[in-house]
């Protein structure tokens, strides 16, 4: 199979130190040269706007009730000009700048969540599994409206980062405002290092194997490999389908929606961009070999499956390699590039839009699954009542001969759809496409 090297400037999925935001990991251009500028004429520039501007600056600078620095306004104008263009582009400054290194290392100090703004408020993305957010029950969509005592209405989402960040092992309380719910709920969490295990296996039944990535990191491609490995030989070699799981996945790197991708296609495009310079303008394909053998697959979705895996989902839905399972996924399909304004701080700057093969614009409209399925719950009957009529309820039966052993019967497990009522659908709709596979071979 290719082996897809990471191409800047382009990379999914941003985790600043105590939470994640669900934008995609800006890459880090290079430096822009110092250049004499171009002669300008007087109408290439807005004077009048330029004037204005100048006029606050220093009614500012005069009248404002206490004395500001000037680097403080001049921070604070860029800040409020890129806050101005989309929830994306940002100004970071030394500390977030070293904090976008984070998101792909796999380790970082924190609560777990990838998080967003919306209508002023932080928005939950997706909990990443085994952290505090997950164990706390956060979900996707939920609404943090107080981080302890203070109000997030007026914050900016790196404000509300600082905020969450703190020493592992310290607790915070979040109010959180969910769905319909008039009345919002406290949670406490306690922060820790979180791990992030990005891959995850195990068989489902004989020869099924279920694969979850929680996120796309750098390693993420072959550790999904060895994963798969392990299920075949578990499955005497061969795989008769796979559960790819993206729930709640919030991105990562492009690299690794490009890989995991290219694993399962032979042909054809994964993904490309489009913006307004020419280095946003990118366009990656996959090689020959499928590492399923064209075992079938089922993808699973959902609200928090944003960027990265929103890449995945629609590659392998647009090339028909898989059937897509779950509820339309987030909508994240811009690309962030990083420019590097002198050595403490940057510009954070949405370059481009990226495009399933088929040509669908992820940004606002995400992946609609193939098969809508919503979150659900199954609870077998504790009583189901008289039942069906079977050979001992006759009268005067014969009794059956049970096996003599010594060794008390062990309680039945529960079945898949009690633990997980999405994947217990998507299980049984790859053993359908199983069995049409078989029927259809001569």
């Amino acid at each position: 199979m290719m082996r897809l090297q990471f191409v800047p400037p382009l990379c999914l999925g941003l985790l600043i130190g105590a939470v994640a935001c669900a934008e995609e990991p800006a890459s880090i251009a290079p430096a822009p040269a110092r250049t004499a500028p171009a002669a300008e004429t007087p109408q290439d520039l807005p004077l009048d706007a330029l004037r204005t501007f100048a006029d606050v600056f220093g009614r500012l600078k005069e009248d404002y009730v206490e004395e500001v620095k000037d680097k403080s306004l001049i921070e604070n104008a860029i800040r409020g000009m890129l806050s101005g263009l989309d929830p994306h582009s940002s100004y970071v400054d030394g500390e977030e700048y070293r904090d976008l290194q984070v998101g792909t290392s796999g380790e970082f100090g924190g609560l777990g969540i990838e998080v967003g703004m919306e209508d002023g408020f932080v928005k939950v993305i997706a909990p990443i599994d085994d952290t505090p957010a997950q164990r706390a029950g956060l979900q996707a969509g939920d609404m943090i409206i107080r981080i302890d005592d203070k109000p997030v209405k007026g914050l900016s989402l790196n404000e509300a980062v600082q905020l969450m960040r703190g020493k592992p092992g310290t607790q915070i309380r979040l109010s959180i405002l969910r769905g319909s719910d008039e009345k919002p709920f406290e949670v406490v969490l306690e922060r820790a290092v979180i791990q992030v295990a990005s891959v995850k296996s195990r068989m489902l039944e004989p020869g099924f194997g279920y694969v979850r990535l929680t996120h796309f990191q750098a390693h993420t491609t072959d550790d999904m490999l060895k994963a798969i490995d392990e299920l075949k030989k578990a499955g005497e070699g061969r795989l008769k389908g796979l559960v790819l799981d993206l729930r709640n996945n919030p991105g990562g790197v492009l690299n690794g929606a490009v890989g995991v991708s290219d694993a399962f296609l032979t042909d054809g495009l994964i993904v490309y961009t489009e913006g307004r310079v020419k280095n946003s303008q990118m366009r990656f394909k996959a090689g020959p070999d499928d590492v399923l053998d064209g075992a079938p697959i089922v993808v699973l979705v959902n609200s928090g499956s944003a960027s990265a895996s929103e890449i995945v989902a629609g590659a392998l839905q647009d090339h028909r390699r898989a059937i897509v399972m779950g509820t339309q996924t987030f909508g994240k399909g811009s690309v962030q590039t990083i420019v590097p304004i002198d050595e403490h701080s940057a510009l954070k700057l949405t370059t481009a839009r990226y495009y399933t093969p088929s040509g669908r614009s992820i940004q606002a409209n995400g992946i609609v699954p193939d098969i809508t399925l919503e979150r659900g719950e199954f609870k077998p009957l504790a009583d189901p009542g008289l039942g069906s009529l079977k050979e001992a309820n006759l009268v005067r039966h014969l009794d059956g001969q049970a096996p003599a052993t010594d060794e008390p019967a062990e309680p039945a497990p529960l079945p898949l759809a009690v633990e997980d009522f999405q994947l217990s659908e998507a299980l049984n709709v790859l053993k359908g496409l199983n069995i049409l596979g078989a029927a259809a071979k001569p």
